[in-house]
């Protein structure tokens, strides 16, 4: 019998954890000591770093910032959005292209719901390298290239992790979305050839988003679905989270343009019943 085999051993050996550091976990409470000029340490929601074919899922409120740091270069940031109050409401990819007129994330662009409200929008873009087309890998896209897709296995698939983070939140295989994809990108040539933009990159690349409603997260942290390399290859992402201000009603992004405007609009009347 091994040691860990004895209840008695196995609880003292777990008790001797506490306390342990590793590279990717979150940080309870969390602690942060990069936060931006004027964000307070008690304004702080959520820091974790998530691993390399990871996920992470969380609910924040309206007005919360949500910045994601590509740690080593070589993180892909799959994300979905849900209306934290009525997860019927979920982001929409190809509303989000359609309404802005413009198929590429950046800086004052908007992650649109279904029902025309904006969910969430892109206040700060140091990474330019963003995917609204491809969606991301799932078992079957992962067993034809690296050999094996499962959920249990060394190249877990950005579907699979999505499923584990939906669970959390009583949702269901259904509930798994089209999603963005930050960090890679993904550009269309004029014979309509994808081509991706997989890096890797320059490390420490950042972006922050602003909850314009209340909303959960779920981020897989898996290799790009048209990722060239042979090997399944990604590296650890960093999610940072605290509460901010509404967006008011002068907001530069908010006013851009007669469509994200309406967006707004409808957020604000969503909040007024």
């Amino acid at each position: 019998m091994t040691t860990l085999a004895n209840p008695t051993a196995a609880r003292n050996h777990a008790r001797a954890m506490a306390g342990t550091v590793v590279e990717a976990m979150p940080v309870l409470p969390p602690v942060a000591d990069d936060l931006p000029d004027g964000v307070s340490a008690d304004a702080l929601l959520w820091e974790e770093t998530i691993a390399p074919g990871g996920y992470a899922t969380r609910r924040i409120p309206r007005g919360a910032r949500l910045r994601l740091i590509d740690l080593k270069g070589d993180a892909c940031a799959s994300l979905l959005i849900f209306n934290a109050d009525m997860p019927t409401e979920r982001l929409n990819v190809a509303d989000t292209v359609k309404v802005q007129w413009n198929a590429y994330l950046g800086a004052g662009k908007l992650l649109l719901s279904d029902m025309g409200r904006v969910l969430m929008s892109l206040l700060e873009d140091g990474a330019e390298t963003h995917d609204t087309f491809c969606g991301t890998s799932n078992p079957v896209t992962n067993a034809a290239k690296y050999g094996t897709g499962t959920n249990s296995g060394p190249t877990p698939s950005g579907r699979d992790r999505f499923l584990l983070g939906v669970a959390k939140h009583g949702l269901q295989r259904r509930d798994v979305h089209p999603c963005v994809n930050l960090f890679k990108g993904a550009r269309i040539e004029s014979d309509g050839t994808i081509v991706p933009q997989i890096g890797p990159f320059e490390p420490g690349r950042q972006l922050v988003l602003r909850a314009e409603m209340d909303v959960i997260l779920v981020i897989a942290n898996c290799p790009h679905v048209l990722d060239p390399r042979e090997e399944w290859t990604v590296t650890p992402l960093r999610a940072t989270a605290w509460r901010g201000p509404v967006t008011p009603a002068a907001d530069p992004i908010r006013n851009a343009t007669p469509e994200g405007l309406r967006a707004f609009e409808n957020v604000e009347d969503y909040f007024r019943r």
